[in-house]
């Protein structure tokens, strides 16, 4: 199973941009399925982007066409370039890796949007 370790978030205004990174480290990375969520205060976690092991990319409906999900399996690190940036992308991101039944979650990194 993979620790993960965020870094990249901050605060940005509006219409700004910001690069996530995940490093992983204790595992086969490249067989992961990983990705991205976010949670925003009083509000549910939900999908910002997922890519697989094969370089499928599935992404939430708020984000498309603004963040770019990526992974370099050299490096063991998966990246979220966030464009365009608006107030509700405001929320603590975190990094996710699934292996079947293994689960892994990073310990998040802030995102705050604001003028």
């Amino acid at each position: 199973q993979v620790q993960l370790v965020e870094s990249g978030g901050g605060l940005v205004q509006p219409g700004g941009s910001l690069r996530l990174s995940c490093a992983a480290s204790g595992g086969t990375f490249s067989l992961y399925t990983t990705g991205w969520y976010r949670q925003a205060p009083g509000k549910q976690r939900e999908l910002v982007a997922q890519i697989t092991s094969g370089g499928t990319i599935n992404y939430g409906d708020s984000v498309k066409g603004r963040f770019t999900c990526s992974r370099d399996n050299a490096k063991n690190t998966v990246y979220l370039q966030m464009n365009s940036l608006k107030p509700e992308d405001t929320a603590v991101y975190y990094c996710n890796a699934v292996l079947g039944i293994k689960v892994s979650w990073g310990q998040g990194t802030q995102v705050t949007v604001s003028s």
